[in-house]
């Protein structure tokens, strides 16, 4: 047997497929089998005059989706998927599949949830789980590379990293447990062991928001590291992402062209990253220069979905008279339009609601996802805030020797309104002042002894950051939505499948 992928390989040659068929078309004497394995796709050509009656029978009985093992001649075709086809000989079929409900028409959103078991078969979601399994790798490359080890957090915690009001509450025999937020809590006490440590896994947030950013269940990879202050930690971070881009770039450009990536974009993502201080970020809100850059997103808005539905009566007017082929093509288009369209109309109904927002910043309030999309609009790499106000903070982050209303962290916000990918910071390392914070933010002493004790014995100066794989994932896929970017989405109101 031999895998698609590797079917360049065997030019020339004989081989054996087995897989599912990804679509059919047929003619008089001629049937088109796209196979699809897991690795890619192929064309396999069946020609009634060459093959037994018995292997005819079998091409034309065919379903999308029934899984077959196929054998045939490898031609070099350009003009096919991956530049060959495959002359069939011979169709063993494993089982004919019932009449399969994705088809390459529009379905709702609410649909593709419902048959995300299947959805998971369609290409642009196969490159997505490509590119996300090659982020995933990149990682673990990148920190194992540079010494660190790969340790693990607990998922059930009888404490709360940043408090309990989004956290999943669950019955731990004879007393309440959490499931986790973060690992960050147990990965300081990693670090102390061993140094430079990673956690890479799930965490989960009860937060009841339906945003494209948001899921309750999501992967996190979470570094921490001894003896490295706030600058050090950007410098890791920065360095992380160039890594992981780079590494999209040279494993995935054909993933990336099934999900319509725009390739230069990325391939600006270079070191290194505008750096603004949170005061610098308020500022630039508030900013005339701002609004002025609204009004004009305003206008180019404006102007591109005029340009789009004089496109799309165009192509309207075309598919009476359009052949099979081009109808197919032109339903593709229709849809791409629309979507855009969607895109357009959402930011013209956020434009004002963004330069108010904008306008209204004041110092010492979080920022929020419309900030996150204007502070990074005129950049092509992630922008990296630092220094903001304690007050929006964790407990545990460090204050700014001078300035005790700063917290020695950071947050690299992705561009294109991909929003915020990283969060971190220095942690504070000194015993009385982390009770003291404590405290402040009414949390309990002894849930977090041994938190505690880690200054105690040994502290240092320590740092420390958290990536959202799924964000991440988005953004180098251009994906619209989280759910996208993880096999099985778990959100407010989906569980299933």
């Amino acid at each position: 047997m031999v895998y698609i992928n590797e079917i360049p390989e065997h030019a020339g040659k004989q081989v054996t497929l087995k897989g599912w068929v990804y679509n059919i078309r047929t003619s008089k004497k001629l049937i088109f089998i796209i196979v699809r394995d897991g690795s890619g796709l192929c064309q396999s050509v069946v020609a009634q005059d060459d093959v037994p009656q018995e292997v005819w029978e079998k091409a034309s009985r065919l379903q999308q989706e029934s899984a077959i093992e196929i054998t045939g001649m490898v031609n070099v075709d350009e003009r096919s998927i991956g530049g060959h086809e495959l002359h069939v000989r011979d169709i063993n079929i494993f089982s004919i599949a019932e009449e399969y409900p994705i088809t390459p028409k529009e379905h709702g959103i609410e649909f593709l949830m419902e048959h995300r078991h299947l959805w998971l078969r369609s290409r642009k979601q196969w490159a997505a789980m490509r590119i996300r399994n090659t982020i995933i790798y990149a990682i673990h490359r990148f920190f194992q590379e540079r010494g660190f080890i790969q340790m693990d957090a607990p998922i059930f915690t009888g404490n709360a990293a940043e408090g309990t009001t989004n956290l999943f509450e669950t019955d731990y025999f004879d007393r309440k447990a959490y499931l986790t937020q973060s690992g960050q809590l147990y990965g300081e006490a990693m670090a102390m062991a061993h140094g430079k440590i990673y956690t890479f896994g799930p965490t989960f947030r009860a937060e009841k928001s339906k945003t494209r950013r948001h899921l309750t269940e999501f992967w996190m990879i979470e570094p921490e590291m001894a003896f490295y202050d706030l600058p050090m930690n950007m410098e890791l971070a920065e360095e992380m992402i160039v890594f992981i881009v780079q590494e999209v770039l040279e494993n995935n450009r054909e993933e990336l062209e099934i999900l319509e990536r725009n390739v230069g974009k990325l391939e600006h993502i270079k070191a290194p990253f505008p750096r603004i201080s949170y005061t610098e970020a308020v500022k630039k809100l508030n900013s005339p220069e701002m609004q002025e850059k609204l009004d004009t997103m305003k206008r180019d808005r404006k102007r591109e979905a005029e340009e789009l539905k004089d496109a799309l009566t165009a192509l309207n007017s075309e598919f009476g008279q359009a052949k099979k082929g081009r109808k197919f093509q032109i339903d593709r288009k229709r849809g791409e339009i629309n979507a855009r369209l969607d895109q357009i109309e959402e930011d013209l109904r956020n434009i004002p609601v963004w330069k108010n927002s904008a306008l209204g910043k004041k110092w010492g309030e979080d920022f929020g996802g419309s900030d996150e999309t204007l502070l990074t609009m005129d950049e092509v790499t992630p922008v990296m805030v630092y220094g903001y106000p304690a007050e929006v903070k964790a407990f545990y982050m460090k204050r700014d020797p001078q300035n005790d209303e700063i917290a020695l962290g950071v947050d690299m916000i992705a561009p294109e309104g991909y929003g915020e990918i990283i969060g971190g910071g220095q942690r504070e390392d000194n015993h009385e002042i982390l009770m003291q914070r404590l405290k402040e933010h009414n949390l309990p002493e002894e849930q977090f002894r041994w938190y505690l004790e880690l200054r105690k014995y040994g502290s240092v100066p320590h740092s420390g950051f958290g990536l959202g794989l799924e964000r991440t994932v988005a953004w180098l896929c251009g994906l619209q939505h989280v759910r996208e970017t993880i096999p099985f989405p778990r959100m407010m109101g989906r569980l299933y499948p």
